[in-house]
């Protein structure tokens, strides 16, 4: 076992890239089912009807939809465990802290999903399982961070704050546009409820919370530049244009009537948002190239550590 775990630690790095990727795009997929109004296809939980648990011919196209993203969760777990044995016989602890997050992660995410089914598509549970699948990209980021970054040393104070302000004010920007979501059309279901407030309102206060970010963003790209961190330079100068592609997009499904492709790309974008939040955040705390920390885990399992 050891010797096997020994061989699949070759390939970390690909499956936690592979995390990464699944973990954003099951979020695209599940922005597919809404806006496709296959919420309901299947409409039940965890069976897709209360006599299978798989789709029938008869629930045409949106059950064949909602089924197989439900189905996406398997590779999503596959790839999950794939890399949690592949960190334990990397014998990194910090790698194995991260990937057992993200595999314990994943059926609570599906049984968030199932609560989002269970209670008819309500918006504030779908707004759980989409900030959900936001930690989960921004824990996976955290274990690409770990295993293949800059060695660097903690940043001035002054950066170490505006980080932890992009990191606060990224989350309420993605919860904002959650609420923006609950008011709007796309419910993924036409009887599913909405959260009765004035979408222009709600969208409103998104693009403050937005312009409060970017100003934030913008202040530590300044501050970076001005001491010489090159690392942070240039993780917060992407971060600054993924904010400013996004609210390019989000601007455009505004004034386009919600487009679905538009609406499709603004959830990609937040994705990967997410995964820029935790990738500045990181680098303004001191990491060492390579975990120092090693080798107790599989230690333990060969019987060679000490008694």
């Amino acid at each position: 076992m050891v010797q096997f775990l020994e061989r699949l630690s070759t390939w970390l790095w690909p499956l936690a890239v592979a995390n990464l990727l699944a973990n954003i795009g099951i979020v695209v997929t599940g922005a597919a089912v809404r806006l496709t109004g296959s919420g309901l296809g299947c409409p039940t939980w965890p069976r897709c009807t209360e006599e299978s648990y798989v789709t029938h011919p008869s629930m045409g196209m949106h059950g064949a939809i909602e089924f197989g993203n439900r189905m996406l969760t398997f590779v999503l777990v596959v790839i999950a465990i794939s890399c949690f044995l592949a960190a334990l016989g990397s014998r990194d602890r910090v790698a194995v802290r991260h990937s057992l997050i993200v595999a314990l992660g994943v059926p609570l995410q599906a049984v968030i999903g199932g609560f989002t089914v269970l209670t008819d598509l309500n918006p504030w549970v779908v707004s759980l399982h989409f900030l959900a699948s936001m930690l989960m990209v921004m824990v996976c980021l955290a274990l690409l961070d770990h295993l293949r970054s800059p060695q660097r040393t903690a940043a001035p104070a002054p950066q170490r704050a505006l980080a932890w302000g992009v990191l606060v004010v990224g989350w309420v920007v993605l919860y904002l546009g959650t609420v923006v979501t609950g008011a709007g059309p796309h419910a993924g279901d036409a009887e599913a409820p909405r959260n009765g407030l004035d979408p222009a309102v709600v969208s409103q206060v998104h693009a403050v919370a937005v312009y409060v970010l970017v100003a934030i963003t913008v202040a530590l790209l300044v501050l970076a530049v001005r001491a010489g961190d090159r690392w942070l330079v240039v993780v917060t100068s992407a971060l600054l244009g993924l904010e400013l592609l996004q609210g390019l997009i989000g601007w455009s499904q505004y004034v386009l009537d919600l487009n679905e492709l538009l609406v499709a790309l603004h959830m990609l974008g937040a994705g990967l948002l997410a995964a820029g939040f935790s990738r500045v955040w990181l680098a303004t705390r001191a990491h060492e190239a390579g975990d120092q920390h090693t080798g107790r885990l599989l230690a333990w399992a060969s019987g060679d550590a000490p008694r």
